[in-house]
C-alpha cells in the first residue's frame, strides 16, 4: 500500500523535523540573533574601515541577514513562523515597510514534518493501530503552512478526506515563541518611536492559542457550513469528528485549484470570483457577526468544472460585536455622502485616530479616506488591476510616517477587519478583476 511505503520513509519524501521542545526552539532562535548581529559586526567594521557612520537599519536589512531570519523562522514553524505572517499583517502596515519585507517572505515558505515525525505524531493523535483503518494515507502532503500540514487519505468506507495535522510543540510553545520574536522586533530598532508593540503581541498570542485549537476550528467549520447552507457559490468542506481532534482536523477532500488559477480565465469569470468574494466578506461583517480573518490566497481555492469556490482554515474565526458593523456602516455612509465630519467621528469611535491627533496627521489621514470614497465612486465598477489608489495611498502613508505620525493602538477587531480588507483588495488585483463595490456596500447601509 502507497501508505506503507511512505511512511517507512521511501518515495524519496524528504522534509525537516519541527523544533517541538522549548529549549529547542529558544536555541535556534538565539543562533539566529547572534549570525544576524555578527552579520552585522562585520558589516559596520567594513563600513567604518570605509570612512562611513554605519546605519543600524542599513546593517539589518542586507540579503543575507533577511534570509538568514526568514528562512529560521519558516524552519522552526509554529508560533514563530506565524508570528512573522501576522506581524507582516498582509500589507497592513502595522510596521515599518523594512520590517514588514523580511516578515512577508514568510507568507509563501513552509516546510514539512519527515515521515518519521508525522507518524510519531500521528500514532500520538489516533493511536498505533490506526494504519489499517485507512485504504490509502498520502504521506506527501498537499499543503503545509506555518501551524500544520495538510495530507489526502481515504477511509475503508470510502471517505475521501483531507487531513489537517498539527507540528508539534507548536501550542506549547506559542507564549515563550511570541516573547521571543516579540524581542527580536524591538532589537531590530526599526519601530517608530512610541510605536506600542505590546498590545500586537499579546493579540498574536491569543490569537495563536485559538488557531492550535483544532476543535474550535472543526465548530467554526461547522458554523460556516450552516450559514453558506444553499448558496450554490460555495464549497466549506464537511467536517469528520470520527478523524478529528485537538491537533487533527479531518474533512471531505475537495478537488480543486488554487484561486490565482482564476487570474488565467476570462474577464467575466474573474469578476464573477472577485465579487463573490467581497460579497461574503461583507454578509460575515454585516450579516453573520462573524469572520474568517486570515486572507491568505491558500485558504481560497477554486472548481474550474462548477465555477464554485472553496473555502478551507477557519482557524482564524473571530465574532464580530454588533457595534463594530454599526462603526463600519457609518464609516461607509459619511464616505459616500462625502460627509467630512462624519469620516472623522467614525473614523475615531472605529479607533483609526485618537483624540488627541495632531490636525495636520489627521487631515492627512481623512484624506485618504477621501481618496478611497472617491476612487470607489468614480465609476460603475472599480478596476483593481489599476494600481494608482494603492500607489497613492502608499505614497501618503509614508510622508505621514515621516511626518511623525505614530498609529494609535488599533483595536483587534479593527486590525483584522484591516487585515481582511487589505487581503481580499490584493486578491481582486492578482484577479485583474472588476467589481461593483458601491453597490455591494449600499446593500448593508
Amino acid at each position: 500500500m502507497r501508505y506503507l511505503r511512505g511512511m517507512n520513509g521511501e518515495n524519496n519524501i524528504k522534509g525537516l523535523a519541527v523544533p517541538a521542545g522549548r529549549v529547542a526552539r529558544l536555541s535556534r532562535l538565539g543562533r539566529m540573533t547572534a549570525g544576524v548581529a555578527g552579520n552585522m559586526a562585520l558589516g559596520g567594521l567594513a563600513q567604518v574601515g570605509r570612512g562611513e557612520r554605519p546605519s543600524m537599519q542599513g546593517l539589518l536589512l542586507t540579503p543575507r541577514n533577511m534570509h538568514r531570519i526568514a528562512d529560521e523562522l519558516a524552519k522552526m514553524r509554529g508560533a514563530a513562523m506565524k508570528m512573522g505572517q501576522l506581524m507582516s499583517m498582509d500589507t497592513g502596515d502595522v510596521l515599518p515597510p523594512e520590517l514588514s519585507e523580511i516578515m512577508a517572505r514568510l507568507r509563501d515558505d513552509a516546510h514539512v514534518m519527515p515521515p518519521k515525525q508525522l507518524k510519531s505524531v500521528l500514532n500520538d493523535q489516533w493511536g498505533a493501530g490506526w494504519l489499517p483503518k485507512l485504504q490509502r494515507f498520502d504521506v506527501r502532503p498537499i499543503a503545509a503552512a506555518s501551524i500544520g500540514q495538510v495530507h489526502r487519505a481515504q477511509t475503508r468506507d470510502g471517505r475521501d478526506l483531507a487531513i489537517k495535522v498539527q507540528y508539534p510543540g507548536v501550542a506549547a510553545s506559542i507564549d515563550s515563541d511570541v516573547t521571543n520574536v516579540g524581542a527580536l522586533i524591538k532589537l531590530t530598532g526599526l519601530l517608530p518611536k512610541g510605536f506600542a508593540l505590546d498590545p500586537y503581541l499579546e493579540e498574536s498570542r491569543l490569537q495563536l492559542h485559538v488557531e492550535t485549537d483544532y476543535t474550535a476550528e472543526a465548530s467554526a467549520l461547522a458554523q460556516f457550513g450552516a450559514l453558506l447552507d444553499g448558496d450554490a457559490r460555495f464549497v466549506v468542506p464537511q467536517g469528520h469528528a470520527d478523524w478529528s481532534g485537538p491537533q487533527i482536523l479531518a474533512m471531505d477532500y475537495v478537488p480543486s485549484v488554487p484561486i490565482e488559477h482564476v487570474e488565467g480565465t476570462d474577464q467575466t469569470t474573474r469578476d464573477r470570483v472577485a465579487h463573490d468574494l467581497f460579497d461574503l466578506m461583507l454578509r460575515e461583517l454585516f450579516g453573520f457577526g462573524l469572520m474568517q480573518t486570515d486572507p491568505n490566497f491558500a485558504n481560497y481555492r477554486y472548481c474550474a468544472d462548477t465555477g464554485q469556490i472553496v473555502l478551507l482554515d477557519f482557524g482564524a474565526t473571530r465574532t464580530l460585536g454588533a457595534y463594530v458593523a454599526q462603526d463600519y456602516r457609518h464609516l461607509i455612509k459619511a464616505g459616500l455622502a462625502g460627509d467630512r465630519d462624519g469620516l472623522i467621528a467614525a473614523a475615531t469611535s472605529i479607533g483609526f485616530v485618537s483624540d488627541d491627533i495632531a490636525p495636520l496627521h489627521l487631515d492627512r489621514i481623512v484624506d485618504m479616506m477621501e481618496a478611497v470614497f472617491a476612487a470607489l465612486t468614480a465609476h460603475d465598477q472599480f478596476n483593481f488591476a489599476d494600481t494608482a489608489l494603492s500607489q497613492q495611498l502608499q505614497s501618503q502613508g509614508m510622508a505621514l510616517a515621516q511626518n511623525g505620525f505614530v498609529p494609535p493602538p488599533l483595536p483587534m477587531d479593527a486590525l483584522f477587519l484591516q487585515r481582511k480588507f487589505a487581503g481580499m483588495f490584493l486578491l481582486a488585483a492578482r484577479l485583474r478583476a472588476q467589481v461593483n463595490v458601491v453597490g455591494l456596500l449600499e446593500k448593508w447601509l
